[in-house]
């Protein structure tokens, strides 16, 4: 699909392959706070999800994609619309980037340039959202350069390391 393919990567459907990344993406720790995990997922689990990754967007209200670079079928990342709502056309977005090395080297910025065209084009959403910890400098401003606004804050909303931080909502409307 020529709508998922930049210059430099492209999105494409998640496959039986990417269970280990899937696996040890969700198994580490450190991305737990951003993706509101608790506990470990299993092999099992991850592969049941794997069989059920064919249903669209509109039966699964969630659509995950492996981020790739050109030429490459390895997966670097992964990046979520979720929380689909056709009813309001809305959803929120997420994005992982696995390898420190991939990051701040454009391949989120081109990720999340190809979803949100891909939600406001194909699938005719007006809004986007993303629930971004206040320390999370990096997401909030690969965010706000693609012109999604804060619209608001949630106060001591995730407990970090036994302190409570607040979590910022932002969001973009499709103006097209």
């Amino acid at each position: 699909m020529i709508t998922l393919k930049g210059i430099n990567i492209y999105l494409r459907a998640l496959e039986p392959e990417d269970l280990e990344f899937i696996y040890t993406i969700e198994n580490n720790e450190s991305v737990w706070e951003v993706s509101n995990t608790q506990t470990p997922y299993s092999r099992f689990l991850i592969r049941q999800y794997l069989e059920n990754a064919h249903q669209d967007i509109y039966e699964a209200k969630q659509l995950r994609l492996a981020i790739c670079l050109t030429g490459s079928f390895e997966t670097i990342g992964l990046i979520d619309l979720f929380d689909f709502d056709p009813k309001n056309n809305r959803a929120g977005v997420g994005i992982v980037i696995s390898n420190e090395t991939n990051r701040n080297s454009g391949i989120g910025s081109e990720s999340l340039q190809l979803v949100i065209n891909y939600a406001f084009h194909h699938l005719q959403l007006h809004q986007l959202y993303a629930n971004i910890g206040n320390n999370n400098e990096i997401s909030i401003a690969l965010f706000t350069k693609f012109g999604f606004e804060k619209i608001g804050v949630k106060k001591d909303w995730n407990k970090i390391n036994n302190q409570y931080e607040d979590e910022i909502l932002y969001q973009l409307i499709n103006k097209y």
